[in-house]
């Protein structure tokens, strides 16, 4: 056939005869002599490299991805581009490991086949990482138990601190069921609808034996989802504010180009927020939040966050905004801003007493070059002899001084505090300021939202999300149960201490949870107290009928102390809580 057909070759082969042809081999080929009288008896059998990695022996680094070879290394490796300069070992994370020498033992590598050990291979550094029986038992803890065990900090107590952020979600893990949240029967919710309304505080008992079976603590549970909402507009999604408007975009907005429908939106808008301030003032609320599409502002009692008097606080802020509300004559202070110059103040004042020359802090350095540059700016007048028939313009404090403020714009620094009596003149300034609301864009002509705990006029009660999951996750002996409880919406602080206090109850004192915030509310937890409160008593008296429990209340005329940040893990184990920010 070859003589008749040209072109053809003998040792032709098809494609599938190629690829068969050309298997993987084996990276390393050896001996089997060699490997009996190299691993002892019973080593062998599971193959040259696990045999080695049972026997504790150092083994060479693979062959290079260019090289085709089995038994030859490649001349060169690659640097593993995630090593260090120093060709320094990596620092172990978490707890150190307890070294047994008597693990593993060989019964157990005969009988599974798999040591138990951990070998890690880096730049020809090689190192072994044995596993105790401490270790053992640190492996069959749940993640969130890891987590919580190793990286919060010491803060073991029996509540956590206020927290004045909204969060967007919550996330409840707990090896207890969370199938009494599910499927709330009418009754149930029509009680806490009635217990919100009221303002019925529930007592519940410490260790709830059958929380399915409790309606109480189903009816106290619909009763700590309810926030109150204005406007409301079903097909929007009116909160979060600030960079919400790929959410919004594409929706139908018709109050965008009409001018009329825009002044009604504000006026019922205007009536809402004096409703509110009026109930703020006369302790009736203990706190409302306003959310526009550049700041949020929080409104706060007299008595809450450490004030004897109503207080407002603003962030994030620009310099404009800062100028409108001087003009109006509101009197307000940047806390963090203050903070900053008098902590300053202290480090020169030490530094004096150390050295002379070492005495100026960056501000006074500024001082110096500007004052340089300009004196140099000016030689030229002394040259021509008419430096003192010209007045020199001293602008330079000014300049610094605008300097300083528009670099805190946008930032969590340039929050502002309103107090007393000019809460109520920033509540006229903010009704009456046009870039309160956005002119163009999908929030174009929407009034800012409105979050309260409790009712007020022109209102809509709003329910958060409840959702409950049941997973299996992964443990050392296996698979173990794992049941979650998802919250998501605008939770305001006082919905974040109560359904804590009902998790207590129901999953008897052992639960964890993940808290997600607006990241732009965090700085409302930056400590305003100016002066220590002589009659706090007294105001946490009258704040008993502004509808919240009163162990809630307690926790909210707290002292701040997270600073900037916002708690983002908290762990309750035997009734005692650590959390983590």
């Amino acid at each position: 056939m070859s003589a008749t057909v040209p072109g053809y070759s003998p040792s032709f082969k098809k494609p599938a005869e190629t690829l068969r042809l050309r298997r993987k081999r084996p990276r390393n080929a050896a001996d089997p002599a060699a490997e009996a009288a190299v691993f002892p008896a019973g080593l062998a059998e599971l193959g040259p490299r696990r045999a080695a990695l049972a026997a504790g022996l150092c083994l060479r680094p693979f062959p290079a991805a260019g090289s085709r070879s089995g038994g030859v290394a490649a001349a060169s490796l690659r640097r593993n581009p995630f090593a260090r300069l120093d060709n320094s070992p990596r620092p172990a994370v978490g707890p150190e490991p307890v070294t047994d020498p008597a693990w593993p033992p060989a019964t157990f590598l005969q009988d599974t086949g798999e040591p138990f050990l951990d070998f890690h291979q880096e730049n020809n550094v090689t190192w072994k990482q044995e596993f105790s029986e401490t270790t053992v038992k640190q492996l069959s803890v749940t993640p969130h138990q890891q987590h919580s065990k190793y990286d919060i900090p010491s803060s073991e107590s029996v509540e956590f601190p206020v927290d004045w952020s909204i969060k967007t979600r919550l996330l409840f893990t707990s090896s207890q069921s969370f199938t009494w949240a599910d499927h709330l029967k009418a009754q149930e919710e029509a009680q806490g609808f009635v217990q919100h309304c009221r303002a019925t505080e529930v007592h519940l008992p410490e260790n709830i034996q059958d929380p399915r079976l409790s309606t109480e603590l189903r009816c106290a549970f619909q009763q700590s989802l309810i926030y109150w909402l204005h406007p409301f507009l079903p097909w929007l999604q009116l909160f979060p504010r600030i960079g919400a408007d790929r959410k919004i975009a594409g929706k139908m907005s018709p109050w965008s180009n009409d001018e009329g429908l825009q002044q009604i939106l504000m006026s019922e808008w205007s009536i809402s927020f004096t409703s509110l301030y009026n109930l703020l003032k006369t302790k009736l609320c203990p706190y409302f939040y306003v959310c526009t599409y550049q700041f949020t502002v929080l409104f706060r009692a007299a008595g809450l966050g450490g004030n004897d008097i109503v207080t407002a606080v603003l962030s994030p802020t620009t310099r404009g905004l800062r100028e409108a509300m001087k003009n109006e004559g509101i009197e307000f202070s940047l806390p963090l801003i203050k903070q900053n110059g008098q902590r300053k103040q202290k480090v020169s004042e030490t530094s004096v007493h150390v050295a002379e020359s070492e005495c100026k802090t960056e501000p006074e350095e500024e001082q110096l070059i500007s004052d340089e540059d300009e004196e140099e700016s000016f030689s030229w007048l002394e040259e021509m002899g008419v430096q003192d028939k010209i007045k020199k313009p001293d602008i330079s404090l000014k300049l610094r001084k605008e300097k300083n403020e528009v670099q805190v714009d946008h930032r969590p620094e340039s929050i502002v505090l309103v107090k007393g009596i000019n809460t109520f003149t920033l509540l006229n300034f903010l009704i009456n300021c046009k870039s309160l609301v956005a002119t163009s864009g999908p929030q174009a002509g929407l009034p800012p939202t409105l979050l309260s705990p409790i009712a007020f006029r022109g209102a809509t009660m709003q329910m958060l999300k409840a959702r409950t999951v049941n997973v299996k996750t992964p443990v050392y002996t296996g698979y173990k149960d794992q049941f979650s409880l998802e919250i998501t919406g605008p939770i305001m602080p006082h919905s974040l201490h109560s359904l804590t206090m009902l998790l207590k109850s129901a999953q008897k004192g052992s639960f964890s949870a993940g808290l997600y915030t607006h990241e732009p509310t965090s700085i409302f937890n930056t400590c305003t107290q100016m002066e220590k409160i002589s009659n706090k008593e007294v105001l946490e008296k009258e704040l008993t009928n502004c509808g919240l429990h009163l162990k809630t209340l307690s926790q909210l005329t707290q002292l701040p102390i997270l600073g900037k940040s916002s708690l983002r893990f908290m762990e309750m184990d035997n009734y005692a809580c650590n959390w983590k920010s």
